[in-house]
């Protein structure tokens, strides 16, 4: 046979060559979440149900805000994330740590160390001007006060003028600053707000939800509010909607009018349950 009609070699087989990989988009890091987290009150046919087999993740690095009709669970919510309530069952965990495994002891050093708070009452202390009543909680902890970050605190909240007063001399939305400068003193992985501008007028009320964006978008805290008020949800980046011990919704980048509808919402399930009943 003439070379030329040899027939050819086989080729050999080959091997695909999968796709590169394409990297997705990285996760955005959890600051604070619960898992099948459950309160009750009472026994037996008195039992409550304040909060049901809840799962939820708050993001790091954003203002979340928790709405819901009075009895809704909000505030059980926020209590049990920051370690102030014990659950009944499920899980509440602070970054990596399961708060609701925590002794006594550990959850004081936790909510020491690692947690802020701001409450509807400003709880200042009267005797101490501004700046001690900023620093007090790094002095109960025997540490030194980082003059540089308190610098950057009392610039953002603009109370430059106000360090040597002492809440009597301050006016309520400035103590609430003051309250918020507060707890943010520390650093602290995620700060719990709850009701914060409760006992404020509503231009004081603007003032502090607008100073506690900024510490979230200048400063790259984490903040979990509860509220009532549409207007103040507005603030934040996310709306939590419960009803009924549950989580019933969730908005993003709310508007009053989202978050007044969302309320709205919830407030006829419950009224249509009622009248089920």
């Amino acid at each position: 046979m003439a070379p030329s009609d040899q027939p050819a070699p086989p080729t050999p087989p080959t091997t695909p060559v999968p796709p590169a990989a394409v990297p997705g988009p990285p996760a955005t890091p959890v600051a604070v979440r619960a898992r099948a987290l459950t309160k009750t009150y009472g026994r037996g046919e008195a039992t409550v149900r304040a909060l049901d087999a809840v799962d939820v993740d708050f993001e790091a690095g954003a203002f979340t805000a928790i709405m819901g009709p009075s009895g809704s669970g909000k505030s059980t919510l926020m209590h049990l994330l920051a370690g102030l309530d014990s659950a009944s069952s499920g899980s509440a965990y602070l970054g990596g740590t399961e708060v609701t495994g925590l002794s006594d002891k550990e959850l004081t050093l936790l909510r020491r160390e690692r947690v802020g708070f701001v409450f509807q009452s400003f709880n200042l202390l009267p005797m101490f001007t501004a700046e001690q009543n900023i620093t007090l909680p790094v002095e109960l902890a025997n540490g030194t006060v980082d003059r540089a970050w308190l610098e950057i605190l009392v610039e953002t909240l603009g109370l430059g003028q106000r360090l040597t007063h002492r809440p009597s001399e301050l006016s309520g939305g400035q103590q609430q600053r003051v309250a918020i400068a507060r707890a943010l003193i520390t650093k602290p992985e995620v700060v719990f707000a709850d009701e914060p501008t409760g006992n404020l007028d509503s231009r004081s009320g603007a003032e502090v939800l607008s100073f506690l964006r900024r510490s979230v978008r200048e400063l790259g805290r984490t903040i979990v509010m509860v509220t009532h008020d549409p207007s103040a949800a507005a603030y934040a980046d996310r709306v939590v909607l419960l009803a009924d011990g549950r989580v019933a919704g969730d908005i993003q980048d709310p508007t009053p009018e989202a978050a007044l509808a969302g309320l709205d919402a919830l407030r006829s399930l419950d009224d249509a349950a009622v009248a089920v009943r």
